[in-house]
């Protein structure tokens, strides 16, 4: 990856850049990443496509590849696809972000009768991000055992990552209306929708236009292997520059068919100028998480 870490750097420099801040990135318990590696690896029902991992390293090398490419903030997103697994996996997330300390504590939940319960100690112990995952954890974020979470992180001003978009594949609770409704009752919640909410790109820029809390996240967004299937409308690029200031640099690393440095590449091939550049890839993130 000797290329891609001196094409990161160039991109960097470039822009005088002190570093990146990716919010969508993945690190979670190895027998967990395994197996989403092992789904990918099999051409998943959801995606139907070819999908080499790129960075198919051990934890030490993925987080010293990602620091090596300038990159000062990052997340550990992971999520549950059934009831039990939330509170586990936060217990490792915060083992994680204790013994990392340029991670951003991450935490996820699940429509449970303790979300709430765990969600706030979660907040307690340290928690910046959340992660929610409404396609692969099949469930609708109106659900009542939800409303202690939304109402919690909305009156704590704490980023939820919602992957809550149809892409690649539509969930019965995917889309802008659902989460939409959500906003509707919490409209302080800070959302970050992941992947701009492809393939409702358009959609998804009205929600952020509508709640100022609302932001976006660039993860595949804009790269040669997402426009083949769902490209983003040209005529949308207007908007997208306008929201400058609540879009988000996020690249799915390390789980990416494709060098770190072409989605990147691909947000500066977008020509929103330099300032914009400036603003995803560093400046906004550093101004919502304090960082």
């Amino acid at each position: 990856m000797g290329d891609d870490h001196d094409d990161v750097v160039r991109f960097r420099q470039r822009l005088g850049l002190p570093g990146l801040i990716d919010v969508h990135t993945h690190f979670m318990p190895e027998r967990v990443l395994r197996k989403v590696w092992a789904y990918f690896d099999s051409v998943g029902p959801l995606t139907g496509l070819e999908w080499p991992i790129a960075y198919r390293h051990e934890e030490a090398e993925r987080l010293a590849v990602l620091r090596s490419f300038g990159v000062l903030r990052f997340t550990s997103m992971l999520y549950p696809h059934k009831p039990g697994m939330a509170a586990w996996l936060n217990g490792w997330a915060a083992d994680f972000a204790a013994r990392t300390p340029d991670c951003l504590h991450t935490a996820t939940f699940f429509p449970e009768p303790d979300a709430g319960r765990y969600v706030r100690e979660a907040v307690e112990t340290g928690a910046r991000v959340f992660k929610a995952h409404l396609q692969v954890g099949a469930y609708d974020p109106n659900d009542p055992l939800l409303d202690p979470v939304w109402g919690l992180l909305a009156e704590a001003g704490i980023p939820v990552v919602a992957h809550c978009g149809s892409g690649p594949a539509p969930g019965k609770h995917t889309g802008p209306g659902p989460i939409g409704r959500v906003l509707a009752r919490h409209p302080r919640l800070p959302l970050i929708v992941a992947h701009m909410g492809m393939p409702e790109y358009a959609e998804f820029l009205a929600l952020a236009e509508a709640y100022p809390e609302v932001r976006l996240d660039t993860t595949m967004a804009f790269t040669d292997f997402v426009e083949e299937f769902s490209p983003f409308p040209p005529a949308e690029l207007g908007r997208l520059a306008a929201l400058g200031d609540r879009v988000l640099l996020g690249t799915d690393f390390p789980n990416i068919p494709y060098p770190y440095a072409h989605q990147l590449h691909a947000l500066e091939s977008l020509d929103l100028g330099d300032d914009w550049l400036r603003a995803v890839c560093h400046d906004n993130a550093k101004e919502l998480f304090g960082v």
